[in-house]
């Protein structure tokens, strides 16, 4: 078992080398700083661009190149029901890069960087795995610390994968149906709109956080 373990620990680290490795050399750093040419890349290589969109997603996003990148980005290169797919294989590629990172390769150390208000989720993870996956998925999405907690944590591996599968689905389709026509709407606001719009979520974040403060003082204290 230990040796089947370091295998696939050893074997785990040199898919994402040699991920890294193949994108440095084909240029995809690079071209990050020139999305429209990137997009005309990917465009002109037809399924070979399929594949760099989700190889990139795959080895970049779980070491902390943001997954909305290629998310926002698939519905301005490609149509919306490609756009999706592909949003979708990349996006589940990356949680399944980022979990199997933090089980098999540095469960440990990445066990003592996790903050303590994702363990308030350890007895749920248990108890309602799947249901509980289903749904920090669907609210966070796919941050890499969220890879991390899973990874350390006790859901098995298919729990998973299907959880994160289920939750990403309404916010990944909704993003590759609309984020070509929201992206023109928002290139089109003013100035004057773009300030309406900051001050109302500035006054719903202190709004929220107003009534959770509220909340917290009025319970009663134990003991």
């Amino acid at each position: 078992m230990a040796r089947a373990r370091s295998r696939y620990q050893l074997g785990l680290v040199l898919f994402v080398a040699a991920g890294l490795l193949t994108a440095h050399q084909l240029g995809v750093f690079q071209h990050f700083h020139d999305p429209k040419q990137l997009a005309r890349d990917l465009v002109a290589l037809g399924p070979w661009g399929y594949a760099i969109f989700i190889g990139a997603y795959t080895v970049l996003q779980p070491f902390g190149v943001p997954g909305t990148v290629f998310i926002i980005a698939a519905p301005l290169i490609w149509p919306w029901p490609t756009a999706f797919a592909l949003s979708m294989a990349g996006t589940m590629a990356a949680s399944v890069v980022g979990f199997s990172f933090a089980r098999f390769v540095a469960r440990d150390w990445i066990a003592s960087k996790i903050p303590t208000r994702f363990r308030s989720y350890d007895e749920a993870l248990a108890e309602r795995g799947f249901v509980t996956v289903m749904t920090l998925r669907f609210i966070f999405w796919m941050p890499p610390l969220l890879h991390a907690f899973f990874g350390v944590s006790k859901v098995p591996f298919w729990t998973h994968f299907w959880g994160s599968a289920v939750g990403y689905i309404v916010p990944l389709l909704a993003t590759a149906y609309f984020g070509e026509k929201l992206f023109a709407i928002m290139s089109g606001m003013s100035l004057q709109n773009w300030l309406v719009v900051v001050l109302v979520v500035a006054a719903t974040v202190l709004t929220v956080w107003w009534f959770r403060r509220s909340r917290n003082r009025a319970r009663p204290v134990d003991g």
